[in-house]
């Protein structure tokens, strides 16, 4: 399955848990294992709280330890390299239990695309 993701800033936490929900329903897993993952190398998945103060702190601790314009080497080839890096910091994927054909997440736990970089529109 594809999530098609509208993303609005350069930099951006976008809650997908209710489309991941919905696609596991689609696909009729009553057990097993759902993998959330990115094709693209300025993206990432990640799970945490869905609070607007932590969302933005979150953004804010990756362009504390990765800001942009730092002079990375790579910024010579499409000027985009902390995107890169900070993707490395999050990571390209998630592995959630399902059972009962329900995600298995905790009470406050909430899925995450997480935008590091330039394009308009990301596939997960």
């Amino acid at each position: 399955m594809q999530l098609k993701i509208e993303t609005s800033k350069r930099i951006e936490l976008v809650d997908i848990t209710s489309q991941v929900q919905e696609e596991v329903m689609k696909c009729e897993i009553i057990e097993g294992i759902c993998l959330i993952s990115t094709r693209h190398t300025t993206a990432g998945i990640i799970i945490n709280e869905n609070e607007s103060g932590l969302k933005e702190d979150i953004l804010d601790l990756l362009n504390k330890l990765v800001p942009a314009g730092a002079g990375y080497r790579h910024d010579r080839i499409d000027n985009n390299a902390d995107s890169h890096l900070k993707a490395v910091l999050i990571g390209a994927s998630e592995a959630l239990p399902v059972s009962a054909g329900k995600l298995e997440l905790g009470t406050w736990q909430r899925i995450f695309f997480c935008r590091n970089g330039w394009a308009k529109k990301q596939d997960s």
